[in-house]
């Protein structure tokens, strides 16, 4: 079965012969595929529509359901393809079924690389804790596929706020700032008052008693005074990265 490049291609060389008008062609191109594989439809098209591909939602799925997926993505020409909330079964599962696949233990992340765009601007990310790092991570990788330079700064919550100054130079110089804080989120109000940059905010599920799960660092964020911090879900790495990568490339 031909790829989504393949197919595309071949609408453009139509175009070219006068065989479909340019009206024609962009309607099919609005509607173009998602492969149905009966469990999934996989949406192949959205790298096209949205310059990201869909990433895939390991939790919920067997192995073989995510690497049917996977491949579906992989034959229809995606750029990348993320897994995301994978476990050791399922990283070891598309690592086996795509060899060249590469995987970050902590985050539950694996992934493909075939196609990224060129590199352009710089997201800087930077967390309140080590315990933070999973949606760091998440955010980082998928943002990298996505085609920006990232720059990490990881444990500087405001209990020793004086480690924010390393990373300030960098703060300075990034096109877009994502802060992932649990336990009472107050470096996202920190950082929202330094950067120039847009900044946001990661709330984290590590906290302890009222932390209740990261919503305590959600309402946190939520009522910051940095006029410019926005927020996504709680743990939300992969919507993070998406975001800070679309700001950073349409600022650089």
């Amino acid at each position: 079965m031909p790829g989504l490049r393949e197919e595309t291609l071949d609408l453009l060389e139509r175009v070219g012969r006068g065989e479909v008008t340019p009206a024609e062609a962009l309607d099919r191109l609005g509607g173009l595929p998602f492969r149905d594989l009966g469990f999934a439809r996989v949406d192949l098209h959205r790298e096209l529509r949205q310059g990201a591909p869909e990433a895939v939602l390991a939790q919920g799925k067997t192995p073989e359901q995510v690497v049917g997926i996977v491949r579906a993505m992989v034959d229809g020409g995606a750029g990348s393809v993320l897994v995301t909330r994978a476990d050791a079964e399922t990283r070891a599962a598309v690592r086996a079924a795509v060899p060249d696949a590469k995987e970050h233990e902590l985050s539950q992340l694996v992934w493909v690389e075939r196609a990224l765009p060129e590199k352009r601007g710089l997201v800087a990310f930077i967390s309140a804790g080590t315990s933070d790092g999973p949606a760091l991570h998440e955010a980082r990788i998928r943002a990298e596929l996505l085609g920006v330079e990232t720059v990490v700064h990881e444990d500087v919550g405001v209990a020793g706020l004086h480690r924010i100054v390393d990373a300030l130079p960098d703060l300075e110089r990034a096109d877009c700032v994502v802060v992932v804080a649990g336990m009472d989120a107050a470096l996202a109000s920190v950082v929202g008052g330094l950067a120039a940059a847009p900044v946001i905010g990661v709330p984290t599920s590590t906290g302890y008693g009222v932390a209740e799960g990261g919503r305590t660092a959600l309402n946190a964020m939520l009522t910051s005074c940095a006029a410019a911090l926005a927020v996504v879900g709680i743990d939300d790495g992969l919507g993070a990265g998406t975001i800070a990568a679309r700001i950073a490339r349409g600022r650089g």
